[in-house]
C-alpha cells in the first residue's frame, strides 16, 4: 500500500541504530505514525524537527502493519524560532496535544488548514491571540464547542473578564473570546487567564476522562505569561 501526502511533523523517537518512528498530521491521511530510515543521520534529522511541514510517501505491506516513510522537507518551521523560546514552547505544546488527541488515520482538513495558517501567523504581532484561538477551534473540531457565543448578553461592559458557567463549572473568561473578536489591548494577564481557560477545557473534556497526560511544554508555555514566576 503506497501513498503520498504533505504533512506537518507532529513527534519522532529514535528506534534502533538509525531509523525514528514518526507520527504525522497529513493533510488527507490525518495522524500517521511510520518509520524514518536513516533517520538519524545528519542529512535527515536536520529536518526531522517538530512541526516542520514534510511531503512524505508512505508504504506498508497492511494497513495494519506499520509502514516506512520517504521524507522531503517542504517548509521549515521550528528552526525559525529557535531563539524566541514562547514560541518554540507555543509549537511544541500545539504539536503534542494533536499527537495525543488526533484519531489515528482519520483526516481532519479543517484541523490541518487552521494549524498551518496559525503557523503561517507566527511572526504577527497577535500571535498568541491566534493560538487561543486555535485551541478553541480544536475543541469545536474534536467534538465539543462550549457555546461561548451563547454567554454575549452576559458580558458586563464594565469589566474584562466575565464568570459563566459551562457544564455546571463556573469559569472566568475574558470578554473578546466571548465576542470571537481580536482584545482591543493584549497584556500578560490577560493571556494568562485566556490560557488558563483554554486549558481547563481540553484537559476536563478530553485528557481527564481518558486518563491521559497532559503536556508538560502546554503548562510552561502559559507560565511565561505568568508575572509572579
Amino acid at each position: 500500500m503506497t501513498w503520498e501526502d504533505e504533512c506537518f511533523l507532529l513527534s519522532k523517537n529514535k528506534f534502533r541504530e538509525n531509523a525514528n518512528i514518526i507520527n504525522v498530521f497529513s493533510k488527507s491521511r490525518g495522524k500517521v505514525s511510520g518509520l524514518v530510515y536513516g533517520g538519524t543521520s545528519r542529512k535527515i534529522r536536520n529536518y526531522l524537527q517538530i512541526s516542520n511541514k514534510l511531503f512524505i510517501i508512505h508504504n506498508s505491506k497492511s494497513e495494519n502493519k506499520l509502514g516506512y516513510f520517504k521524507t522531503e522537507l517542504v517548509k521549515p518551521i521550528s528552526p525559525l524560532y529557535f531563539n524566541d523560546k514562547k514560541k518554540t514552547t507555543a509549537i511544541i505544546s500545539l504539536c503534542s496535544i494533536l499527537n495525543t488527541l488526533l484519531p489515528d488515520s482519520q483526516p481532519n482538513k479543517k484541523i490541518y488548514n487552521t494549524f498551518e495558517n496559525f503557523l503561517n501567523c507566527l511572526d504577527l504581532d497577535n500571535w498568541i491571540i491566534l493560538f487561543i484561538f486555535f485551541e478553541l477551534s480544536l475543541l469545536k473540531e474534536l467534538g465539543y464547542d462550549p457555546n461561548l457565543s451563547n454567554f454575549k448578553s452576559e458580558i458586563s461592559n464594565k469589566s474584562e473578564m466575565n464568570k459563566i458557567k459551562i457544564d455546571n463549572i463556573v469559569y472566568e473568561v475574558p470578554a473578546f473570546l466571548i465576542l470571537n473578536q481580536l482584545p482591543k489591548k493584549i497584556t500578560n494577564p490577560l493571556i494568562m487567564k485566556s490560557l488558563y481557560f483554554t486549558r481547563n477545557l481540553i484537559q476536563k473534556r478530553f485528557f481527564i476522562p481518558n486518563n491521559l497526560i497532559f503536556p508538560k511544554s502546554r503548562i510552561l508555555f502559559e507560565n511565561y505569561f505568568n508575572l509572579s514566576n
